[in-house]
């Protein structure tokens, strides 16, 4: 057998079991629900246009996220961490980098254990 989960019942209901496990509702319910604030402040995702009816910006995401989590770091407050979250989503569908592309890589680089 290979490296792979096995195609029987238990690897499906394993795979199913993570699906529901390894995730956050309250995370997800926290994020929408800023996403849906900043809609009304900002622009839809992917709009052309403010709430205001005025051309939507360019923002610098990227710098606010290290500012967030410079504020995060400092205060432990995870409302930082869910706007990191929202400000990654952004940028992931609104793309600023000249370069923005997906490849699915894995060079070994891993969380470090404390």
């Amino acid at each position: 057998m290979g490296k792979g989960y096995p195609e029987t019942e238990v690897g499906c209901h394993l795979i199913e079991e993570l699906r529901e496990t390894q995730w956050s509702k309250e995370f997800e319910s926290l994020m929408r629900n800023r996403l849906v604030m900043g809609a009304l402040r900002y622009g839809r995702i992917l709009g052309v246009k403010s709430f205001a009816g005025y051309g939507k910006p360019k923002y610098d995401r990227m710098g606010s996220v290290r500012t967030r989590l410079d504020s995060y770091l400092s205060t432990g407050n995870k409302e930082f961490l869910v706007d990191i979250a929202n400000l990654c989503l952004l940028e992931f569908v609104e793309c600023s980098h000249p370069q923005a592309h997906f490849e699915s890589v894995d060079d070994g680089e891993h969380v470090k254990i404390l």
